[in-house]
Protein backbone atom coordinates (compact mmCIF):
# COMPACT_ATOMS: atom_id res chain seq x y z
CA UNK A 1 0.00 0.00 0.00
CA UNK A 2 1.75 3.51 -1.00
CA UNK A 3 1.42 6.29 1.39
CA UNK A 4 -1.23 8.45 -0.57
CA UNK A 5 -3.73 5.15 -0.38
CA UNK A 6 -2.42 4.90 3.51
CA UNK A 7 -3.79 8.18 4.61
CA UNK A 8 -6.97 8.01 2.38
CA UNK A 9 -7.99 4.80 4.82
CA UNK A 10 -6.56 5.58 7.80
CA UNK A 11 -9.68 6.58 10.31
CA UNK A 12 -7.06 9.58 11.71
CA UNK A 13 -7.14 11.44 8.27
CA UNK A 14 -9.37 15.17 9.51
CA UNK A 15 -11.89 15.45 7.32
CA UNK A 16 -13.64 19.07 6.70
CA UNK A 17 -16.91 18.05 8.38
CA UNK A 18 -14.61 16.76 11.50
CA UNK A 19 -12.73 19.26 11.67
CA UNK A 20 -15.40 22.14 11.64
CA UNK A 21 -17.43 20.00 14.26
CA UNK A 22 -14.74 18.14 16.69
CA UNK A 23 -11.88 21.42 16.34
CA UNK A 24 -13.04 24.45 14.76
CA UNK A 25 -16.61 24.85 16.51
CA UNK A 26 -15.54 24.00 19.90
CA UNK A 27 -12.68 25.41 20.31
CA UNK A 28 -13.41 29.01 18.27
CA UNK A 29 -15.42 31.17 19.15
CA UNK A 30 -18.06 32.94 17.23
CA UNK A 31 -15.88 36.56 18.06
CA UNK A 32 -12.40 34.96 17.75
CA UNK A 33 -13.38 33.39 14.30
CA UNK A 34 -14.52 36.57 13.13
CA UNK A 35 -11.24 38.65 14.09
CA UNK A 36 -9.82 36.16 12.20
CA UNK A 37 -11.83 36.54 9.22
CA UNK A 38 -10.90 40.25 9.19
CA UNK A 39 -7.30 40.75 8.23
CA UNK A 40 -7.32 44.48 9.17
CA UNK A 41 -8.55 43.66 12.34
CA UNK A 42 -6.08 40.88 13.05
CA UNK A 43 -3.44 43.13 11.93
CA UNK A 44 -4.10 45.56 14.61
CA UNK A 45 -4.63 43.20 17.06
CA UNK A 46 -1.65 41.20 16.79
CA UNK A 47 0.58 44.76 16.29
CA UNK A 48 -0.54 45.87 19.47
CA UNK A 49 0.48 42.79 20.76
CA UNK A 50 4.12 43.62 19.51
CA UNK A 51 3.91 40.95 17.46
CA UNK A 52 5.66 41.81 13.78
CA UNK A 53 2.78 42.03 10.90
CA UNK A 54 3.25 44.07 7.39
CA UNK A 55 2.82 47.72 6.92
CA UNK A 56 -0.58 49.03 5.11
CA UNK A 57 -0.13 51.80 2.17
CA UNK A 58 -4.05 52.85 2.13
CA UNK A 59 -7.28 51.60 2.55
CA UNK A 60 -10.13 51.72 0.49
CA UNK A 61 -13.47 50.81 1.70
CA UNK A 62 -16.32 53.49 -0.70
CA UNK A 63 -16.00 54.23 -4.10
CA UNK A 64 -15.67 57.57 -2.90
CA UNK A 65 -11.78 56.93 -1.36
CA UNK A 66 -10.76 55.37 -4.44
CA UNK A 67 -11.78 58.22 -7.02
CA UNK A 68 -9.97 60.51 -4.27
CA UNK A 69 -7.11 57.99 -3.70
CA UNK A 70 -3.73 59.16 -4.46
CA UNK A 71 -2.16 56.62 -6.57
CA UNK A 72 1.42 57.93 -6.62
CA UNK A 73 1.72 57.16 -2.79
CA UNK A 74 2.24 53.71 -3.88
CA UNK A 75 6.28 51.95 -3.75
CA UNK A 76 6.95 50.08 -7.08
CA UNK A 77 6.38 46.81 -5.55
CA UNK A 78 2.95 46.01 -3.25
CA UNK A 79 0.34 43.66 -2.89
CA UNK A 80 -3.45 44.57 -3.15
CA UNK A 81 -5.90 42.48 -0.98
CA UNK A 82 -9.68 42.14 0.29
CA UNK A 83 -9.76 41.98 3.88
CA UNK A 84 -11.84 39.44 4.49
CA UNK A 85 -11.14 37.17 1.03
CA UNK A 86 -10.43 33.37 1.62
CA UNK A 87 -7.92 30.84 0.69
CA UNK A 88 -5.95 33.61 -1.80
CA UNK A 89 -8.87 34.78 -3.49
CA UNK A 90 -8.83 38.21 -4.75
CA UNK A 91 -5.15 39.11 -3.86
CA UNK A 92 -3.14 40.56 -6.55
CA UNK A 93 1.03 40.45 -5.99
CA UNK A 94 2.67 43.93 -7.94
CA UNK A 95 5.93 42.80 -8.65
CA UNK A 96 7.93 46.22 -9.35
CA UNK A 97 7.63 49.16 -12.06
CA UNK A 98 8.86 49.31 -15.55
CA UNK A 99 9.85 52.80 -16.42
CA UNK A 100 10.06 52.06 -19.81
CA UNK A 101 7.24 49.98 -20.54
CA UNK A 102 3.24 52.22 -21.09
CA UNK A 103 2.03 50.84 -17.83
CA UNK A 104 3.24 52.02 -14.47
CA UNK A 105 3.39 48.20 -12.73
CA UNK A 106 3.50 44.87 -13.70
CA UNK A 107 2.35 41.96 -11.92
CA UNK A 108 4.16 38.28 -10.33
CA UNK A 109 3.08 36.76 -13.74
CA UNK A 110 4.78 39.29 -15.85
CA UNK A 111 2.01 40.68 -17.06
CA UNK A 112 1.11 44.48 -17.14
CA UNK A 113 -1.13 46.59 -14.57
CA UNK A 114 -2.24 50.10 -14.78
CA UNK A 115 -4.71 52.15 -12.45
CA UNK A 116 -7.61 51.26 -14.44
CA UNK A 117 -7.02 47.80 -13.90
CA UNK A 118 -6.11 48.30 -10.05
CA UNK A 119 -9.55 50.30 -10.11
CA UNK A 120 -11.92 47.63 -11.95
CA UNK A 121 -9.70 45.12 -9.25
CA UNK A 122 -10.96 47.10 -6.23
CA UNK A 123 -14.08 47.85 -7.46
CA UNK A 124 -14.83 44.10 -7.44
CA UNK A 125 -13.80 43.82 -3.95
CA UNK A 126 -15.88 46.37 -2.38
CA UNK A 127 -18.95 44.71 -4.26
CA UNK A 128 -17.87 41.56 -1.96
CA UNK A 129 -16.49 39.31 -4.79
CA UNK A 130 -13.90 37.52 -2.82
CA UNK A 131 -15.42 38.18 0.56
CA UNK A 132 -16.39 34.67 2.56
CA UNK A 133 -20.26 36.03 3.27
CA UNK A 134 -20.43 37.74 -0.37
CA UNK A 135 -20.85 40.95 1.69
CA UNK A 136 -19.29 44.09 0.22
CA UNK A 137 -15.58 44.24 1.70
CA UNK A 138 -12.47 46.26 2.23
CA UNK A 139 -9.47 46.89 -0.17
CA UNK A 140 -6.24 47.76 1.22
CA UNK A 141 -2.85 47.95 0.17
CA UNK A 142 0.09 45.94 1.53
CA UNK A 143 3.79 45.75 2.31
CA UNK A 144 5.45 43.12 -0.62
CA UNK A 145 7.77 41.08 1.82
CA UNK A 146 11.47 41.12 0.47
CA UNK A 147 12.31 37.65 -1.00
CA UNK A 148 15.10 35.60 1.28
CA UNK A 149 18.24 34.86 -0.70
CA UNK A 150 17.74 30.93 0.36
CA UNK A 151 14.02 30.74 -1.18
CA UNK A 152 15.24 32.81 -4.63
CA UNK A 153 15.68 29.32 -6.88
CA UNK A 154 12.59 27.62 -5.03
CA UNK A 155 9.67 29.94 -6.60
CA UNK A 156 8.18 32.25 -9.03
CA UNK A 157 8.06 35.68 -8.62
CA UNK A 158 6.28 35.52 -5.36
CA UNK A 159 7.43 35.09 -1.54
CA UNK A 160 6.96 31.62 0.25
CA UNK A 161 5.60 31.49 3.58
CA UNK A 162 5.01 28.59 6.41
CA UNK A 163 1.66 27.61 7.41
CA UNK A 164 1.61 25.92 10.99
CA UNK A 165 -1.46 24.53 12.34
CA UNK A 166 -2.05 25.30 15.73
CA UNK A 167 -4.37 23.06 18.39
CA UNK A 168 -4.50 23.63 21.96
CA UNK A 169 -0.81 25.97 22.03
CA UNK A 170 0.87 23.08 20.22
CA UNK A 171 2.24 23.13 16.76
CA UNK A 172 0.80 19.90 15.57
CA UNK A 173 1.49 20.01 11.57
CA UNK A 174 3.64 22.98 9.40
CA UNK A 175 4.43 23.01 5.55
CA UNK A 176 6.44 25.57 3.57
CA UNK A 177 3.86 27.12 0.40
CA UNK A 178 5.73 28.16 -2.82
CA UNK A 179 4.18 30.33 -5.39
CA UNK A 180 4.74 29.49 -8.98
CA UNK A 181 4.14 30.58 -12.60
CA UNK A 182 0.45 29.11 -12.51
CA UNK A 183 -0.46 30.54 -9.17
CA UNK A 184 0.70 33.70 -10.18
CA UNK A 185 3.11 34.53 -7.45
CA UNK A 186 0.97 33.80 -4.80
CA UNK A 187 1.74 30.72 -1.83
CA UNK A 188 -1.94 29.06 -2.49
CA UNK A 189 -1.84 25.86 -3.06
CA UNK A 190 -5.54 25.79 -4.56
CA UNK A 191 -4.45 28.42 -7.12
CA UNK A 192 -1.43 25.73 -8.12
CA UNK A 193 1.43 26.60 -5.60
CA UNK A 194 3.39 23.75 -3.93
CA UNK A 195 3.19 22.60 -0.22
CA UNK A 196 6.28 20.96 0.91
CA UNK A 197 6.07 19.35 4.43
CA UNK A 198 8.58 20.60 7.10
CA UNK A 199 9.46 17.93 10.27
CA UNK A 200 7.89 19.80 13.11
CA UNK A 201 11.54 18.47 15.28
CA UNK A 202 14.38 20.30 12.99
CA UNK A 203 12.36 22.04 10.40
CA UNK A 204 13.48 20.41 7.53
CA UNK A 205 11.42 20.11 4.76
CA UNK A 206 10.22 16.44 3.61
CA UNK A 207 7.62 15.68 0.88
CA UNK A 208 6.31 18.19 -1.56
CA UNK A 209 2.84 18.02 -3.55
CA UNK A 210 1.81 20.02 -6.34
CA UNK A 211 -2.03 19.83 -7.31
CA UNK A 212 -2.51 16.84 -5.13
CA UNK A 213 0.26 14.69 -6.11
CA UNK A 214 3.43 13.96 -4.75
CA UNK A 215 6.59 15.67 -6.82
CA UNK A 216 10.33 15.83 -5.97
CA UNK A 217 11.66 18.40 -7.65
CA UNK A 218 10.91 22.13 -8.32
CA UNK A 219 8.40 22.06 -11.99
CA UNK A 220 10.69 22.58 -14.71
CA UNK A 221 14.00 22.23 -12.66
CA UNK A 222 16.29 19.88 -11.14
CA UNK A 223 16.09 21.30 -7.73
CA UNK A 224 15.00 18.92 -4.82
CA UNK A 225 12.68 20.39 -2.73
CA UNK A 226 13.38 17.79 0.32
CA UNK A 227 15.89 18.33 2.71
CA UNK A 228 15.85 22.01 3.16
CA UNK A 229 16.66 23.85 6.57
CA UNK A 230 13.41 26.35 7.84
CA UNK A 231 15.74 29.10 8.97
CA UNK A 232 14.93 30.22 13.10
CA UNK A 233 12.61 27.14 13.03
CA UNK A 234 12.35 27.56 16.96
CA UNK A 235 11.65 31.21 17.08
CA UNK A 236 8.87 29.95 14.14
CA UNK A 237 7.37 27.82 16.02
CA UNK A 238 7.25 30.59 19.25
CA UNK A 239 5.79 32.86 16.79
CA UNK A 240 2.86 30.67 15.46
CA UNK A 241 2.09 30.02 19.11
CA UNK A 242 2.27 33.85 20.35
CA UNK A 243 0.05 34.71 17.88
CA UNK A 244 -2.68 31.85 18.13
CA UNK A 245 -2.79 32.95 21.90
CA UNK A 246 -3.48 36.53 21.08
CA UNK A 247 -6.34 35.44 18.74
CA UNK A 248 -8.28 33.42 21.29
CA UNK A 249 -8.26 30.94 18.46
CA UNK A 250 -7.52 27.73 20.11
CA UNK A 251 -7.55 25.77 16.51
CA UNK A 252 -5.80 27.36 13.37
CA UNK A 253 -3.64 28.26 11.10
CA UNK A 254 -0.58 30.56 11.24
CA UNK A 255 1.38 31.89 8.30
CA UNK A 256 4.26 33.01 8.55
CA UNK A 257 6.79 34.90 6.23
CA UNK A 258 10.80 35.46 6.43
CA UNK A 259 11.42 39.13 5.07
CA UNK A 260 15.37 39.14 4.35
CA UNK A 261 15.94 42.49 6.31
CA UNK A 262 12.86 42.56 8.57
CA UNK A 263 13.07 38.77 9.43
CA UNK A 264 9.97 36.67 10.92
CA UNK A 265 6.46 37.96 10.04
CA UNK A 266 2.95 36.81 10.48
CA UNK A 267 1.17 37.52 7.04
CA UNK A 268 -2.42 36.21 8.22
CA UNK A 269 -4.33 33.58 10.77
CA UNK A 270 -6.46 31.31 9.41
CA UNK A 271 -9.41 29.89 11.31
CA UNK A 272 -10.35 27.12 8.55
CA UNK A 273 -6.78 26.23 7.32
CA UNK A 274 -6.71 23.37 4.96
CA UNK A 275 -6.18 20.11 5.01
CA UNK A 276 -3.68 19.20 2.24
CA UNK A 277 -1.34 20.15 4.73
CA UNK A 278 -1.90 16.13 5.43
CA UNK A 279 -0.57 14.96 2.36
CA UNK A 280 2.13 17.37 2.24
CA UNK A 281 3.59 15.63 5.70
CA UNK A 282 2.30 12.09 4.74
CA UNK A 283 0.54 12.03 7.97
CA UNK A 284 -3.12 11.94 9.10
CA UNK A 285 -3.77 15.02 11.00
CA UNK A 286 -6.65 13.67 13.90
CA UNK A 287 -3.89 11.96 15.11
CA UNK A 288 -2.08 14.59 16.24
CA UNK A 289 -4.23 16.52 17.56
CA UNK A 290 -5.52 14.08 19.67
CA UNK A 291 -2.17 13.52 21.43
CA UNK A 292 -2.02 17.00 22.43
CA UNK A 293 -5.77 17.26 23.62
CA UNK A 294 -6.34 18.45 27.10
CA UNK A 295 -2.82 19.16 27.64
CA UNK A 296 -1.79 22.27 29.49
CA UNK A 297 0.88 24.60 27.85
CA UNK A 298 2.85 27.46 30.59
CA UNK A 299 3.81 29.28 27.53
CA UNK A 300 5.44 29.30 23.67
CA UNK A 301 8.41 27.81 24.88
CA UNK A 302 6.87 24.77 25.98
CA UNK A 303 4.33 24.42 23.60
CA UNK A 304 7.61 24.62 20.70
CA UNK A 305 9.25 22.19 22.68
CA UNK A 306 6.30 19.86 23.14
CA UNK A 307 5.83 19.99 19.37
CA UNK A 308 9.11 19.01 18.84
CA UNK A 309 9.64 16.02 21.09
CA UNK A 310 5.56 14.74 20.05
CA UNK A 311 6.43 15.21 16.36
CA UNK A 312 9.74 15.24 15.13
CA UNK A 313 10.67 12.64 12.42
CA UNK A 314 7.07 12.11 12.19
CA UNK A 315 7.11 11.02 8.46
CA UNK A 316 9.66 8.61 9.41
CA UNK A 317 8.10 6.83 11.83
CA UNK A 318 4.83 6.62 9.49
CA UNK A 319 6.63 4.84 6.48
CA UNK A 320 8.34 2.37 8.91
CA UNK A 321 4.85 1.85 10.37
CA UNK A 322 3.34 0.99 7.12
CA UNK A 323 6.32 -0.44 4.97
CA UNK A 324 7.66 -2.56 8.22
CA UNK A 325 10.78 -1.31 7.34
CA UNK A 326 13.37 0.73 8.72
CA UNK A 327 14.62 4.06 7.19
CA UNK A 328 18.44 4.79 6.39
CA UNK A 329 20.34 7.05 4.64
CA UNK A 330 23.47 6.99 2.46
CA UNK A 331 25.82 6.39 4.93
CA UNK A 332 25.31 4.57 8.45
CA UNK A 333 27.21 3.27 11.58
CA UNK A 334 27.82 -0.26 11.41
CA UNK A 335 29.03 -2.64 13.80
CA UNK A 336 31.11 -6.30 13.16
CA UNK A 337 31.02 -8.80 15.47
CA UNK A 338 34.69 -9.31 16.26
CA UNK A 339 36.72 -11.86 18.42
CA UNK A 340 38.92 -9.65 20.02
CA UNK A 341 36.99 -6.90 20.68
CA UNK A 342 33.55 -8.00 20.81
CA UNK A 343 32.56 -5.57 18.10
CA UNK A 344 34.19 -3.23 15.56
CA UNK A 345 32.53 0.05 15.05
CA UNK A 346 32.70 2.13 11.34
CA UNK A 347 30.89 3.82 8.69
CA UNK A 348 28.98 2.37 5.46
CA UNK A 349 28.52 3.74 2.62
CA UNK A 350 24.83 2.94 1.73
CA UNK A 351 25.13 2.16 -2.22
CA UNK A 352 21.78 0.76 -3.82
CA UNK A 353 23.81 1.13 -6.99
CA UNK A 354 25.65 -2.16 -5.88
CA UNK A 355 24.25 -5.13 -5.84
CA UNK A 356 26.41 -7.20 -3.17
CA UNK A 357 28.35 -5.44 -0.08
CA UNK A 358 32.16 -5.23 0.03
CA UNK A 359 34.80 -4.85 2.62
CA UNK A 360 38.10 -3.62 2.57
CA UNK A 361 41.05 -5.84 2.16
CA UNK A 362 42.79 -4.26 5.33
CA UNK A 363 39.69 -4.20 7.48
CA UNK A 364 39.28 -7.82 6.37
CA UNK A 365 42.19 -8.67 7.17
CA UNK A 366 42.29 -6.81 10.33
CA UNK A 367 39.52 -8.46 11.93
CA UNK A 368 40.49 -11.68 10.35
CA UNK A 369 37.40 -12.05 8.30
CA UNK A 370 40.55 -13.32 4.85
CA UNK A 371 40.89 -16.79 7.00
CA UNK A 372 37.85 -18.09 5.15
CA UNK A 373 38.11 -16.32 1.85
CA UNK A 374 37.16 -18.70 -1.20
CA UNK A 375 36.42 -17.04 -5.05
CA UNK A 376 33.54 -16.78 -7.22
CA UNK A 377 33.15 -16.53 -10.15
CA UNK A 378 30.59 -13.47 -10.92
CA UNK A 379 29.39 -11.33 -13.62
CA UNK A 380 30.48 -8.03 -13.82
CA UNK A 381 31.32 -5.02 -16.59
CA UNK A 382 34.32 -6.65 -17.95
CA UNK A 383 32.28 -10.22 -18.28
CA UNK A 384 32.87 -13.34 -16.13
CA UNK A 385 35.57 -12.95 -13.71
CA UNK A 386 36.75 -15.21 -10.27
CA UNK A 387 36.86 -12.45 -7.41
CA UNK A 388 37.49 -13.27 -3.85
CA UNK A 389 33.84 -13.68 -1.22
CA UNK A 390 34.25 -13.66 2.44
CA UNK A 391 30.84 -14.63 4.68
CA UNK A 392 30.31 -12.17 7.53
CA UNK A 393 27.81 -10.07 9.39
CA UNK A 394 27.29 -6.98 10.70
CA UNK A 395 24.55 -5.06 12.65
CA UNK A 396 23.02 -2.07 11.32
CA UNK A 397 20.41 -0.33 12.67
CA UNK A 398 19.87 -2.70 15.66
CA UNK A 399 19.55 -5.53 13.18
CA UNK A 400 21.77 -8.07 12.20
CA UNK A 401 22.56 -8.61 8.54
CA UNK A 402 24.32 -11.57 7.74
CA UNK A 403 25.88 -11.81 4.11
CA UNK A 404 28.74 -12.52 1.54
CA UNK A 405 30.49 -9.88 0.74
CA UNK A 406 33.35 -9.08 -1.84
CA UNK A 407 36.99 -8.32 -0.61
CA UNK A 408 38.80 -4.97 -2.87
CA UNK A 409 41.17 -2.48 -1.99
CA UNK A 410 39.59 0.25 -0.74
CA UNK A 411 42.49 2.03 0.86
CA UNK A 412 42.50 5.55 -1.13
CA UNK A 413 38.23 5.72 -0.45
CA UNK A 414 36.65 6.80 2.33
CA UNK A 415 34.94 4.10 3.35
CA UNK A 416 35.60 0.51 3.99
CA UNK A 417 32.30 -1.18 3.75
CA UNK A 418 29.96 -0.46 1.09
CA UNK A 419 26.21 -2.09 1.84
CA UNK A 420 24.65 -3.08 -1.15
CA UNK A 421 21.16 -3.39 -2.11
CA UNK A 422 21.11 -7.23 -1.69
CA UNK A 423 21.42 -6.74 2.37
CA UNK A 424 19.19 -3.65 2.24
CA UNK A 425 15.83 -5.90 2.04
CA UNK A 426 14.71 -5.01 5.49
CA UNK A 427 15.45 -0.95 5.20
CA UNK A 428 14.34 1.98 3.24
CA UNK A 429 16.72 4.08 1.55
CA UNK A 430 16.05 7.67 2.37
CA UNK A 431 18.91 9.50 0.23
CA UNK A 432 18.85 13.19 1.97
CA UNK A 433 19.47 11.57 5.33
CA UNK A 434 23.36 11.96 5.66
CA UNK A 435 24.88 10.80 8.61
CA UNK A 436 28.52 13.76 9.59
CA UNK A 437 30.95 11.36 11.43
CA UNK A 438 34.16 12.42 10.47
CA UNK A 439 37.24 10.20 11.08
CA UNK A 440 38.37 11.65 14.64
CA UNK A 441 34.64 10.62 16.04
CA UNK A 442 35.46 7.17 14.96
CA UNK A 443 39.07 6.77 16.48
CA UNK A 444 37.71 7.95 19.83
CA UNK A 445 34.80 4.84 19.70
CA UNK A 446 37.76 2.61 18.96
CA UNK A 447 39.74 4.35 21.52
CA UNK A 448 37.17 4.14 24.24
CA UNK A 449 36.29 0.41 23.33
CA UNK A 450 39.76 -0.27 23.18
CA UNK A 451 40.02 -0.94 19.46
CA UNK A 452 43.45 -0.30 17.37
Amino acid sequence: MNMLAFLKKSKYVLGLNARNLNYLRPSNSLRAIRIADNKLLTKKILRKASLPVLQNYGLIRQIKELKEFDWSTLPSTFTLKPNCGLGGQGILVVYGRKKKFPYPWIKADGRPVNIKDLENHILNILEGTFSLTSLPDIAFFEERIKLLKLFKPYVYRGIPDIRIIIYNSVPVMAQLRLPTKESSGRANLHQGGIGVGIDLGTGITTTAIHRGRLIEYVPGARLLLKGLQIPEWKEILKLAIQAQIVSRLNFLGVDIAIDREKGLIISELNARPGLSIQIANLSPLADRLLRVKGLKIKNPLKGAKISQDLFGGEVEETLEEVSGKKVIGINEPIEIPDRQSGKYPTMAKIDTGAYRTTISTNLARQLGLNEAMRYKKVRGALGLEERPIIEFSFILDKKLVSTEAFIADRSQLKYDIIVGRKDLKQFLVDPSKNIFMSQRVLEKVKEKRGIK
